[in-house]
């Protein structure tokens, strides 16, 4: 009898210890994500959790899938597909508390997470005006330094808006929001970038606030303008006097260094793709290129990839290219053109022949004979709309042109 008792204290100890050492999960169901951008404003997106280990974000018509959660203890690590960032947070009865961080940025923002809540802005007053169509828009308006122009595309049903702002060098991929009263209200979070828009608006001005992550803002201003067009995205860049073709020597996983004299580019049209592991725009090109690859790759064609990364080290730099091709499937090769920076100074100054390298990412067209045809500057990605749509049928064309010369 003795023993029996024993056995059952030590049954319950073990059981005790089990269930004390058995780490929290998430729960299933939706959370109201909250980024804290400074004292008074938090930044919100929504996520679904669909299983312990698998979960979804929302941008508008973007669903972005997280398939990498990793629990310790009464804490999960949420990674993102592709990109460096990573939430760190407790798991609490209400939902989670912790940080969204960068470690190779030292970048840090409080997050946190609320269990049940389904929507990304709450709405009191009906919207005033309607928002939708193109707006002219100034960022950094007072600065003769920092100021740049974009395009605003959006619509509106109700009090809920969709769209982005597209820029010489890219787009601001998938934002969604309100229209509450005459206040604006714009997010998106991929993983790479938190966006914030903050804005007043009349019935042709828009006048705010835009925030990335809690390091950066600054104001814009927007006018209602349904034929503004930004400048053609293929005359930014260009070769410079004296240089006639690119040239570069950069490795690739392996620590093999590759060129475009390599017998595997002769006699083939060749696109040359500036582009980094952490660039969403960079992303968006990437799964378009991979399909375009996939099916005219026994077309004398080639795609090469030179990846700009800010990751302090070799090591890490490789690591992410290698992390982003297993993960979209890329099958051409992805160059280290630069670690430790992506400063676009350095990067003109690794490929000098070329004017500049204004934006991630940028691709140059080079033809059968070895000569640069084409410098395009950013990529309007599918949250354009008709823009992504026309980029892609012009593309095509013109590389479908190059092939059958």
């Amino acid at each position: 009898m003795k023993h029996l008792s024993l056995l059952v204290v030590l049954i319950f100890l073990v059981s005790c210890k089990l269930e004390k050492e058995q780490p929290k999960t998430l729960q299933i169901g939706t959370y109201k994500a909250l980024l804290k951008i400074n004292d008074s404003i938090d930044m919100p997106f929504i996520f679904e959790v669909l299983s312990i280990d698998k979960l979804q974000i929302f941008n508008g018509d973007e669903i972005i899938e997280v398939d990498e959660v990793i629990y310790r203890n009464d804490s999960v690590f949420i990674n993102p597909p592709v990109f460096e960032g990573y939430i760190a947070a407790k798991i609490t009865e209400k939902g989670l508390e912790g940080n969204y961080i960068k470690d190779d940025l030292n970048r840090t923002v409080p997050f946190k997470a609320i269990f049940g809540e389904t929507e990304r802005f709450e709405t009191v007053n009906k919207a005033k005006t309607d928002v939708s169509g193109i707006w002219e828009t100034t960022f950094s308006p007072n600065s003769e330094t920092d100021k740049y122009i974009a395009k605003g595309i959006f619509k509106q049903e109700n009090n809920k808006v969709t769209g982005t702002f597209r820029t010489l060098t890219g787009d601001y991929r998938f934002l969604e929001g309100v229209l509450d009263g005459n206040q604006l209200k714009l997010s998106t979070f991929d993983g790479a970038h938190a966006y914030f828009f903050i804005a007043t608006v009349t019935d042709s001005t828009i006048q705010g606030m835009f925030y990335s992550g809690n390091h950066y803002k600054e104001p814009f201003t927007a006018k209602r303008n349904e034929s503004f067009e930004l400048p053609d995205a293929n005359n930014l860049t260009y070769l410079k006097d004296g240089y006639e073709k690119m040239s570069f020597s950069f490795p690739d996983e392996k620590g093999h260094m590759v060129s475009l004299e390599d017998e595997r580019f002769k006699n083939k049209v060749v696109l040359v793709q500036i582009m980094g592991t952490w660039c969403p725009n960079c992303l968006d090109e990437s799964k378009y290129f991979i399909e375009f690859y996939k099916n005219n790759k026994d077309k004398d064609f080639e795609i090469i990839g030179l990846a700009f990364e800010y990751t302090k080290t070799e090591e890490k730099a490789f690591a992410n290219i290698q992390r982003l091709k297993d993960r979209l499937g890329i099958d051409y090769p992805v160059l280290l053109a630069q670690y430790g920076s992506s400063s676009k100074v350095s990067a003109q100054e690794k490929l000098p022949m070329l004017n500049q390298v204004l934006s991630y990412p940028t691709t140059i067209f080079i033809d059968k004979t070895g000569a640069v045809r084409k410098i395009h500057t950013g990529f309007n990605g599918p949250a354009t709309g008709e823009k992504y749509t026309e980029f892609t049928r012009e593309f095509e064309g013109f590389v479908n042109g190059l092939m059958e010369e």
